[in-house]
C-alpha cells in the first residue's frame, strides 16, 4: 500500500519538517490533544474527497493531530483498506491544490486510513463499525475516543444516529468523561423548523449538547474568525459598532456557478434553505453580536443566538417589503453562454425553486434598532464573492464646499472580505493634490495572503480540529438553528401557498432581479458595486 501512495505523482513536495518551523511546533505541543478515532459516514462522496481528507492531512502534517489517530471510513461502495487509502492518496492529489505534499508524509497519514462498506440500515453492519473501533483502539491507542462525521443526504441522520444507539458507540452523555463520543452534523439542520426540531430531539436521545458539533464551513473561514478580534481586540471600532454611527449593513454572497448538476436536491432546498437559513444568518450574528464575557465557546454562542433571537419576524402581510426572490434565466458568464435553472438536469420545466433572494432584516435590541441589514444571496451572478460591508453614516455637515458641483459626501465603508481573497479593507476620504479643494476616496487594504505571506487554512481544517479539541465555539446551537428556522419557515410556507411568480426573472451573468434593487433603494440606500 505505501508504494502505492509514493508513486502516485506529486504536484507539490516539501519535506514535512519545512513545514513546520519553532514557533509552529510549540503551538502543537501547546494545543496537544487526545487520542480519538474519527468515523466518516458517506466516505466515498465529493465532500470527503474535496474538503475532509485534505484538511486531515494538512494537520496531520503539520503535527496537529494526535499521535494516536486514525480514520474509518464508511460507504456502500465495495473497498477494502488499501483500495480506501489509494482513493483518498489520489483525491489528495486531485483536489487539495493549497496543500503542500509530501509523500511520504501522505504514506504515513495514509497507513491511518480504514474502510468498512456498510448499509448504514443494517444492524450487522454497526455491529462490526463496533469491533473494528476496538480494534483500532488497541492499534492506534485511541482510549475509546470517537468522532461520527455524517456526511451523507440529511435523510440518513435520523437513522444513524439510531444505529449508533444500539450499537452502544454513543457512550455516556453525562459530563465530558473519557472516553468521549461526539458527532459532527453537516448542513441542512432540517428542512423547516418542525424537521430540524425533530432531528435535535433524536440528536439529544444519543448525544449531549456538548458533543453535538453541528458545521456551517463559513464560521471557520479566516475573515469571519478575525470579525470578533477586528471589534474587541481594536479599541477604535468597538465604540462606532452601534446604530449611532452605522447607517446600514450588507452582506453579499454570489456565486457564478448554477447547481453544478444537483438539481435534485436544489429543487428540494432552494436558496433560502440552502444558504440564507445558515450561512448568511450567522454571519449576521457574527456581525452584531453583543462582547462575550468570555472566549469560552458558550459565551460565544450565547450572544450569537441573542441576535437571532432579536431579529424582527416578518410582516407576512407585507413580505415583498422585506424579502425578494428569483430565478436566473439563460445568460453569459465570462464570455460563454449558460442554460437558465428550468434548462438544468433534474430541474422541473415549471420550477417555482428560487436561486436567488434578497432580505432586509432589522434587529430589535438597543445597538441595532431601526438599522436595516441588506442581506442577498443567488446563483449565476456576475461575480463570485462573498464580502460584508458595514457602511457608516456620512459626516453631518458639509464642511468642503469647493468640491465639484453636485458630488455627493460618500460614507466610510469597511469591507470584510470572505471569499474568494479573504481581506479587510477601509474606505475613507483625502484630498487629491491640487490648488483645489478635491476629495478623492481611497481604501486602506488588508489581504491574508500577503500580510502574513502563508496559505489561509481551510474552513473544514479549523473546524474539525476544533472538534477534535472538543472547542464548539464555531458551531452552531439548537436554540441558534430553532431560532433561524423559526425566522425562515413562515416566508417559505407564505411563498409555497402563494401564486406562481413569473420565473425566470434575472438573467445569468446579472446581479439578480431588479425588485433586488428597488428592495434597497426604497431605503434611498443601493447595492455595492462589486
Amino acid at each position: 500500500m505505501d508504494n502505492n501512495c509514493k508513486n502516485l505523482s506529486v504536484t507539490t513536495v516539501n519535506k514535512a519538517s519545512e513545514l513546520i518551523n519553532p514557533l509552529d511546533e510549540a503551538l502543537s505541543l501547546e494545543q496537544a490533544v487526545e487520542p480519538c478515532t474519527m468515523v466518516i459516514f458517506g466516505a466515498h462522496g465529493d465532500l470527503t474527497k474535496r474538503k475532509l481528507i485534505p484538511a486531515l492531512y494538512s494537520l496531520y502534517s503539520q503535527r496537529l493531530l494526535p499521535d494516536s489517530f486514525c480514520v474509518i471510513g464508511l460507504s456502500r461502495t465495495q473497498m477494502n483498506h488499501d483500495e480506501f487509502r489509494l482513493s483518498m492518496c489520489q483525491a489528495m492529489h486531485e483536489f487539495a491544490d493549497d496543500v503542500p505534499i509530501d509523500k511520504d508524509t501522505l504514506a504515513q497519514f495514509a497507513n491511518c486510513l480504514y474502510y468498512l462498506p456498510t448499509n448504514f440500515g443494517d444492524n450487522k453492519a454497526f455491529s462490526a463499525l463496533s469491533l473494528l473501533i476496538d480494534e483500532l483502539k488497541v492499534k492506534h491507542q485511541t482510549r475509546g475516543n470517537n468522532i461520527f462525521y455524517l456526511s451523507t443526504p440529511p435523510s440518513l441522520y435520523i437513522q444513524i444516529v439510531r444505529q449508533l444507539a444500539l450499537a452502544s458507540l454513543a457512550g455516556t452523555k453525562s459530563g465530558k468523561k473519557t472516553p468521549w463520543p461526539r458527532i459532527i452534523v453537516e448542513k441542512p439542520f432540517g428542512r423547516d423548523l418542525a424537521s430540524a426540531r425533530l432531528l435535535n430531539q433524536e440528536l439529544h436521545q444519543v448525544f449531549a449538547e456538548h458533543q453535538i458539533f453541528r458545521i456551517d464551513h463559513y464560521l471557520g473561514k479566516e475573515t469571519v474568525q478575525n470579525i470578533m478580534v477586528l471589534r474587541f481586540a481594536n479599541g477604535i471600532f468597538e465604540p462606532l459598532w452601534n446604530r449611532q454611527h452605522i447607517e446600514h449593513v450588507q452582506i453579499t454572497n454570489a456565486e457564478t456557478i448554477g447547481v453544478e448538476g444537483r438539481g435534485a436536491y436544489y429543487e428540494e432546498a432552494g436558496n433560502l434553505r440552502d444558504v440564507v437559513q445558515n450561512h448568511m444568518l450567522q454571519l449576521v450574528s457574527i456581525i452584531a453580536m453583543e462582547p462575550p464575557v468570555s472566549l469560552d465557546s458558550e459565551d460565544t454562542r450565547d450572544e450569537r443566538s441573542k441576535v437571532l433571537k432579536s431579529i424582527r419576524p416578518f410582516d407576512l402581510t407585507k413580505l415583498d417589503q422585506y424579502i425578494v426572490r428569483g430565478q436566473y434565466g439563460p445568460g453569459c458568464i465570462g464570455g460563454q453562454k449558460v442554460p437558465g435553472y428550468r434548462d438544468e438536469r433534474n430541474v422541473s420545466a415549471e420550477s417555482q425553486t428560487e436561486t436567488f433572494s434578497a432580505l432586509r432584516l432589522y434587529i430589535d435590541n438597543w445597538r441595532w434598532a431601526d438599522v436595516p441589514f441588506y442581506v442577498r444571496s443567488g446563483k449565476r451572478l456576475a461575480k463570485a464573492i462573498t464580502e460584508i460591508a458595514i457602511h457608516f453614516r456620512r459626516a453631518p455637515h458639509r464642511l468642503f464646499h469647493n468640491t465639484r458641483e453636485g458630488e455627493a459626501l460618500d460614507p466610510n465603508v469597511l469591507v470584510l472580505q470572505i471569499q474568494p481573497d479573504e481581506g479587510i479593507s477601509l474606505k475613507f476620504a483625502t484630498k487629491q493634490p491640487g490648488p483645489t479643494t478635491h476629495l478623492r476616496w481611497l481604501s486602506m487594504d488588508f489581504a491574508y495572503d500577503t500580510a502574513f505571506g502563508t496559505t489561509t487554512p481551510s474552513a473544514y481544517e479549523r473546524l474539525l480540529h476544533d472538534c477534535i479539541m472538543g472547542d464548539a465555539s464555531l458551531f452552531a446551537r439548537t436554540d441558534a438553528v430553532e431560532q433561524a428556522w423559526e425566522l425562515i419557515t413562515p416566508v417559505l410556507e407564505a411563498w409555497a401557498a402563494g401564486p406562481r411568480l413569473d420565473f425566470p426573472n434575472y438573467s445569468a451573468g446579472s446581479w439578480g432581479p431588479q425588485a433586488s434593487d428597488n428592495l434597497i433603494a426604497g431605503d434611498l440606500n443601493a447595492w455595492r458595486h462589486l
